[in-house]
């Protein structure tokens, strides 16, 4: 067995942030320190924008855990199935049920929330959002292989993640490395939620007009 890794302290304000949807940037904490037993993420937005996305723990690439929330900057407020809650710093939002949805938007500028998060009764594995997440800024910047690598290594650790698997078709597809964006999204295509997300995705438009496309 290999020796534990030796403690770390950090500064929130040191550590570096990853562009999310709509002006939202994720602390990626739980990748950074190495944290195994829970996920643990930070999330910075000002105000207007969603410092908590409008989600709920069951949809694709959500790993259906009990959430905590915890307001260290700023202050947001919480919608919890559609009821408001104010979230000045200091406060903890508890959300238990993975059919909750949840979000939260900032009221001034700076807020940061610390998400933590696990499922009930089992070991805890990290979601695909975390790899989805962090290959997002590499394909907008168009570093497509290095985004497909990010999400390699997330299929490595989720061995056929459907929606792991789906954006790597799509990243392989805007490539032009079709044979493999065609493999990939066949090997996915009996899944219910896949016709769904190609439907309008014009990432996959490269290889739609191939006659091996399955969907």
């Amino acid at each position: 067995m290999s020796p534990p890794a030796p403690p770390r302290v950090v500064q929130l304000a040191d550590l570096e942030t990853l562009p999310g949807p709509d002006g939202l940037r994720w602390i990626p904490l739980r990748r950074m320190l190495g944290v195994q037993v829970v996920g643990i993420n930070g999330y910075l937005a000002d105000a207007g924008c969603h410092v908590v996305e409008d989600h709920t723990e069951t949809g694709a690439g959500a790993g259906g855990h009990e959430e905590l929330y915890l307001v260290v900057a700023g202050s947001a407020t919480f919608t919890l199935d559609g009821e408001p809650h104010p979230g000045p710093a200091g406060t903890l939002v508890f959300v238990p049920s993975p059919t909750t949805r949840r979000g939260a938007v900032a009221d001034v500028d700076g807020t940061i929330v610390l998400a933590l998060g696990g499922p009930v009764g089992e070991v805890y594995r990290p979601g695909a959002w975390e790899w989805s997440f962090a290959a997002a800024p590499l394909a907008v910047g168009g570093d497509l292989d290095g985004a497909a690598a990010i999400l390699e290594q997330g299929l490595a650790q989720l061995p056929g993640d459907v929606s792991l698997t789906y954006n790597l078709a799509c990243y392989r597809s805007l490539a032009g490395r079709l044979d493999e964006a065609i493999e990939l999204l066949t090997s996915i295509a009996d899944d219910p939620q896949v016709p769904r997300w190609a439907e309008s995705d014009s990432d996959l438009d490269p290889i739609r007009p191939d006659p091996r496309y399955p969907l």
